[in-house]
């Protein structure tokens, strides 16, 4: 095997190892799915109509709606920032970083897997966001489907 595919296989390896973390410790998922969509609902229900007013002379939720959902959107992308930042932190805290550097583990799979993971929970997080988003009353009338995704890949 050339180096390439140890790199990628060590490398998947700590990406299912971040999975599997994520499975049996579902408070963070849940944390980080959850927390954005209420806030979503609190701004928009409970504090939408008083809030609504500062947008500019008299405009209704739907307005409002189109200014919230990319603060929140922005908001759930940075949380997921701290979810690889603390584990890093743990696993070199516990030592587990010393015992993968007396291994013939490829150095950067260890962040690696943890990004992607990360990229994998903050993508699930921002679709569900969204789906909340426009069953709430979210709706773009200038944006294409092609703008869009290319936005959606931007955020990714």
């Amino acid at each position: 095997m050339n180096a390439l595919s140890l790199a990628v296989r060590d490398s998947h390896t700590m990406l299912r190892r971040n999975l599997l973390h994520a499975r049996r410790y579902p408070s963070g998922t849940l944390n980080l799915l959850l927390t954005p969509i209420m806030l979503l609902l609190l701004f928009v229900y409970v504090f939408g109509d008083v809030m609504s007013t500062g947008i500019g002379g008299g405009a209704d939720r739907s307005d409002y709606i189109a200014y919230i959902v990319p603060g929140i959107v922005l908001m759930t992308i940075g949380s997921t920032v701290i979810g690889p930042a603390v584990y890093v932190a743990m696993d070199m805290s516990e030592g587990l970083i010393a015992r993968f550097r007396t291994m013939a583990v490829y150095r950067g799979s260890v962040i690696i897997g943890h990004v992607v993971g990360s990229v994998v929970q903050c993508v699930a997080s921002v679709i569900l966001v969204g789906a909340v988003a426009v069953a709430i009353g979210f709706r773009s009338t200038d944006a294409t489907a092609l703008e869009w995704l290319a936005a959606f890949g931007l955020l990714a």
